[in-house]
């Protein structure tokens, strides 16, 4: 994936990360409110429920205790007992008798008005006739609530069922359980209380929040406008937003620190060891004495996505300090295997020439992979040489044990970049090599005056009292070749030849040095004897 890719993505992520918790806790918030408040209503609508039980338990006592009595009726005595009940229960505003039908006296005194009992709107559980909507002629009250038990009612006002306390906005209702309303504060919507009446319930529409309660015979309804909620909403909002916040600001602290490690080189590098991006190229080892190509050093290039190519400088030493460099390793042994398996078959005298990383000298690990790599082919061992910088070396006791289990195995072994690092004749002379490669950086000075000009030949000397394969590296010019040859160097790569070619490009050059010098001594052998 494109840095920009990346950056955009992050960028996208970091915006969303931030935005959906924000938004989420709004909605939270919001949700929490709407919660509160119906829940508030629904205690607001059980508390009227309590109300109206309180009121008609309290009329009902003064119907039972009336019925109870014997005085004469519309006597004196009965006049004044109907008096004093009313004026003794809180709940009821007049008291009245009815004989025949008709309405002979009340808590008021006698009446001379011929009032007819009519027929209730419903009976509760316990017998009383509950008449709505009656009003009064006698005192002239605005409409109330009629109670009727045997030959006695009793009127109440309908807001004493609703009395209770509540928000200036709220609108309450109760009625009985069959949908009959009783009493009604605030004026709520009919057509909602209609719809709750018929089906209790808790929620809300487009307008209102609302809550039914139904119990003891009763149906109590509590709504208010949802743009009430605002006070609960502040302080759910107050609550939660920092939260948002934190969790935002949590997310996007992680989009951009993955983002950093995904743009960082050490990231970039993971994901690619991840993805097998790595590709291998081949340059080629030429022999001096006869010309012919006799094997070639692997050398892994970063491919990416892209098609461009990393080289090798701007990544392997990140490899080699983050540890990456041991599956990269893996992936051009697997490599070399895939790519060039038919051929080194087909010529038993071509070697392939693999680097390892000091990790990989120290622990011997890379030889029990090359062994189950070549293990279901045809290649021998002795046609992959192994290759390590003089730093492979410096632990000098377990690379001694990993060279000669190589060379048991069959493998040659080479240090590669001689003269870079801090090695001595004596040095050399403790480990079982088989070949020395003179870096590129000596090779550069043959042929001109240079503090460093005769580096050249010592190197090619100490080699040669070693009896080590001599192969100098980044061989370029005519004038290189010519004193390398002069000079008895056995085996040469560099530009002067071939850059590092792709495994099809290096099976071409390979067939046509062959054609052109002859098949050549066998290098293998020579490197085995």
């Amino acid at each position: 994936m494109k840095r920009l890719h990346v950056i955009i993505i992050a960028s996208l992520l970091a915006i969303i990360g931030a935005a959906v918790p924000l938004a989420a806790m709004l909605q939270i918030s919001r949700t929490l409110a709407e919660q509160t408040e119906q829940a508030r209503l629904e205690q607001v609508a059980r508390q009227v429920i309590a109300r109206a039980n309180s009121a008609f338990a309290e009329a009902s006592a003064a119907l039972h205790a009336i019925a109870s009595a014997t005085p004469t009726p519309c006597s004196d005595e009965h006049v004044a007992l109907m008096r004093k009940l009313t004026v003794n229960t809180r709940a009821i505003d007049e008291m009245g008798y009815f004989s025949g039908g008709q309405l002979a006296c009340t808590s008021w005194g006698r009446t001379e008005e011929r009032i007819a009992l009519t027929p209730g709107d419903y009976v509760t559980r316990d017998g009383i006739m509950v008449d709505v909507g009656v009003r009064p002629r006698v005192s002239g009250a605005n409409a109330r609530l009629a109670l009727q038990y045997r030959d006695h009612n009793v009127l109440l006002d309908p807001a004493q069922l609703v009395d209770v306390l509540a928000p200036s906005g709220m609108q309450l209702a109760i009625a009985s359980d069959t949908g009959v309303l009783v009493g009604a504060l605030n004026g709520p919507d009919p057509e909602l209380l209609r719809s709750l009446l018929a089906r209790p319930r808790i929620g809300m529409d487009a307008t209102h929040l609302f809550a039914a309660a139904r119990a003891d015979g009763w149906i109590a309804v509590a709504t208010q406008p949802r743009d009430q909620i605002q006070p609960s909403l502040q302080r759910q909002r107050m609550l939660l937003l920092p939260v948002g916040a934190f969790i935002a600001a949590l997310i996007v602290g992680i989009v951009i620190w993955l983002s950093r490690r995904r743009l960082s080189p050490l990231g970039e590098l993971t994901i690619a060891v991840r993805k097998r991006e790595f590709v291998v190229h081949y340059q080629p080892i030429i022999d001096l004495e006869t010309g012919i190509c006799v094997g070639a050093e692997a050398l892994v290039r970063w491919r990416r996505p892209d098609g461009s190519l990393v080289r090798p400088d701007l990544f392997i030493p990140l490899a080699e300090e983050s540890g990456l460099i041991i599956p990269i390793t893996d992936q051009v042994v697997a490599a070399v295997i895939a790519d060039l398996g038919a051929l080194l078959v087909a010529d038993r005298s071509l070697h392939i020439a693999i680097n390892l990383c000091a990790e990989d000298i120290k622990t011997g690990r890379i030889l029990d992979v090359i062994q189950g790599a070549l293990a279901p082919t045809d290649i021998r061992p002795q046609q992959i040489w192994l290759e390590a910088t003089e730093r492979g070396f410096i632990d000098i006791d377990p690379a001694r044990e990993t060279i000669a289990k190589a060379r048991r195995l069959g493998h040659s072994v080479a240090i590669d970049d001689f003269g870079t690092g801090y090695s001595s004749l004596q040095y050399l002379q403790g480990l079982p090599l088989d070949a020395l490669k003179i870096d590129k950086s000596f090779i550069d000075t043959i042929g001109r005056n240079t503090a460093t000009s005769s580096v050249t030949s010592h190197i090619i000397e100490m080699a040669k009292t070693l009896n080590l394969f001599i192969v100098a590296e980044g061989v370029e010019t005519r004038e290189q070749l010519d004193y390398l040859r002069a000079h008895g160097v056995h085996f040469a790569q560099g530009w002067f030849f071939a850059k590092p070619l792709p495994a099809a490009e290096f099976a071409v050059f390979h067939r046509q040095r062959k054609e052109r010098y002859g098949s050549g001594p066998d290098v293998i052998q020579r490197a085995a004897a």
